[in-house]
């Protein structure tokens, strides 16, 4: 079993910063791909940015220029800095891993961290 803990989240205003971290732990032989998803009420979950074993990232439009995803492999943690925040990207923020265990794949969600920007 893989478990991932998220950090990081809060309250901020208009045009601050948050960085959120998600650490893997449990049954890890590899990490295919680690990511950061949000849902917001009333709206589906949706992938906000993500990081591949080779380093390659992929971010949503709306986040492009503003958020950064970066991973230490040594820790197996993955981070999402957060700059200028506006207030459409308050949301539950949630770790997302591909794992390889040394038989099987497996995908694990983190358990969501709150994070709110308002004045």
């Amino acid at each position: 079993q893989v478990q991932l803990v998220e950090s990081g989240g809060g309250l901020v205003q208009p045009g601050g910063s948050l960085r959120l971290s998600c650490a893997a732990s449990g049954s890890i032989f590899s990490i295919n791909a680690m990511g950061w998803y949000r849902q917001a009420p009333g709206k589906q979950r949706e992938l906000v940015a993500a990081i591949i074993s080779g380093g390659v990232t992929d971010y949503a439009d709306s986040v492009k220029g503003r958020f950064t995803i970066s991973r230490d492999n040594a820790k197996n943690t993955v981070y999402l800095q957060m700059n200028s925040l506006k207030p459409e990207d308050t949301a539950v923020y949630y770790c997302n891993a591909e794992v390889h265990n040394g038989s099987y794949n497996g995908r694990y969600w983190g358990q969501g961290t709150q994070v709110t920007v308002s004045s």
